[in-house]
């Protein structure tokens, strides 16, 4: 009998979790940062932790970026024409953990992430 992860990792970093006697399930993990870096830092180690705990992976998959533009004027009563521009790019990553095993969840559990990186942990 195999104990397997299911839950949602906030980013306020709360956590609810259950453990379910299942088998043949898979984990799929969605991450989000504004930091290219640190997302791609934050899936290594996933990677890393699941692959040295004998657990098959599929990713790291990345999704669209997301962009936000925003437009702001410069002067407060004058001068449209002087605007100032910002961007933010959410980036985002999905993995799947196929066939996990006790351990492997045991470490996710225990896995440290860089601030800054959201995390949503799924059972499908």
């Amino acid at each position: 009998m195999r104990l397997l992860l299911t839950g949602v990792l906030r980013s306020v970093g709360t956590a609810i979790w259950s453990l379910n006697p299942m088998q043949n399930q898979q984990i799929r993990i969605r991450l989000k940062a504004f930091d290219h870096r640190l997302i791609d830092q934050s899936t290594q180690e996933i990677v890393e932790t699941a692959k040295r705990t004998g657990a098959q992976v599929r990713g790291p998959i990345p999704l669209p970026t997301r962009k936000e533009r925003f437009t702001v004027l410069v002067s407060p009563h004058v001068n449209k024409d002087a605007r100032d521009q910002y961007e933010i790019r959410t980036h985002k990553r999905v993995l799947d953990i196929v066939q996990p095993t006790d351990k492997t969840v045991d470490a996710l559990m225990k896995l440290d992430l860089a601030a800054g990186v959201e995390v949503q942990i799924s059972l499908g």
